[in-house]
């Protein structure tokens, strides 16, 4: 099955949703939707299942035109961000409602449940209500009856979002695994970089209802287009840095110099902006071609395992990630380090010019 989506647009009451967005997806592909908060994504996810009609635009489904059909009349799953059961149902009769509404026949839907159940470890459940759940329990119950239809096309909206983090980590590579099993067309939409990078698959970045860049997941996060895509493809958002170039030096903000040397060895001279990932930035050098910078501390963020300082270097803001937790006087001077191949170029007008060396990436990734 291919699904393609053809010069869609949504408005409001005069405000726009979605602005002529044309993307298309096959059968197998899982495919996430990244971007902020009312980029978009769940208005474009309503849309494809037939919850909400374009402004302008169509839905083809094998090259059929199925913008007007409603999404009872199409074989669609989709899974919220809130855990929606039926209260009054076992987790086996909830997981079962689409197959026993479809008609199936009771032995088929026995296998399928429990084939199901087992996938997302609710075999044991079965007989309970989702008032006796944990809060993950009850969003694997609501995945679980997604899946059990075996639609055509699977829509998942921030489906993990209300989770704790560990149980959030444990789904995202159950999740994995459940998509390459299946001849689906998935969409999984998310506001997280880490979440998008361990699902994979292919990413259509969004930003106030336009397509910002779309590829192999990796890949558009080894090398944004613009610099607004470095920003939603980064969490925090990416460490931007005027910078220039004369002769064969680079000079990055008041006193940083770096020789042209190794990926920006082919940039002219000119003005730059550089944008280098937070956890690019460490605390301690990493190797000897590492270069300091100096910075006033401003706030430091203590996150689970991390600590974040934000930092004034020279009246730009940066964030310096650091794994591990730190205490340092706040209004103090801290100083951080960078690796030169870490660094991302883009012109004045915010378009990739260079992208850092691919093994620091992978690096990030992992």
């Amino acid at each position: 099955m291919s699904i393609s989506i053809e010069n869609i647009s949504l408005s409001v009451d005069n405000e726009i949703y979605l602005k002529d967005l044309s993307l298309s997806f096959d059968s197998g592909s899982t495919n996430i939707f990244l971007g902020r908060t009312l980029s978009g994504k769940t208005s474009l996810l309503r849309i494809m299942a037939g919850l909400d009609r374009p402004s302008k635009g169509k839905i083809l489904v094998d090259g059929k035109d199925v913008t007007g059909v409603s999404v009872r009349k199409r074989n669609i799953s989709m899974v919220y961000q809130q855990f929606i059961n039926y209260p009054s149902f076992t987790v086996y009769n909830n997981i079962a409602s689409p197959l026993k509404v479809a008609g199936m026949e009771k032995s088929k839907i026995d296998g399928r449940v429990r084939e199901v159940a087992a996938m997302l470890h609710l075999e044991d459940m079965l007989d309970r209500m989702p008032i006796e759940l944990s809060g993950g329990q009850q969003q694997r119950c609501a995945i679980a009856r997604a899946l059990v239809k075996d639609a055509n096309l699977l829509l998942l909206d921030e489906p993990l979002v209300n989770l704790d983090y560990k149980l959030r980590e444990e789904l995202q590579i159950e999740l994995q695994d459940i998509f390459k099993q299946r001849d689906a067309v998935v969409v999984y939409t998310t506001t997280e970089p880490a979440e998008a990078l361990k699902l994979g698959g292919n990413i259509v970045v969004l930003d106030e209802g336009r397509v910002l860049q779309t590829g192999i997941t990796s890949e558009v996060f080894h090398k944004p287009a613009s610099i607004k895509v470095a920003e939603v493809f980064s969490d925090p958002p990416i460490n931007l840095i005027s910078s220039h170039v004369e002769g064969s030096v680079f000079h990055m903000g008041q006193d940083v110099s770096i020789p042209l040397t190794r990926h920006l060895k082919s940039l002219a001279s000119g003005e730059y902006i550089v944008g280098v990932r937070s956890n690019h930035l460490y605390l301690n050098p990493q190797n000897e071609t590492d270069i300091a910078m100096e910075a006033i501390l401003d706030l430091a963020e203590i996150n689970g395992s991390e600590t974040f300082f934000h930092v004034n270097y020279a009246s730009t803001k940066l964030v310096v990630q650091e794994v591990g937790i730190y205490s340092k006087k706040i209004g103090s001077k801290i100083l951080f380090y960078f690796n030169p191949a870490s660094l991302f170029v883009f012109s004045k007008t915010g378009e990739l010019i260079l992208s850092p060396e691919k093994t620091l990436v992978e690096q990030a990734v992992e």
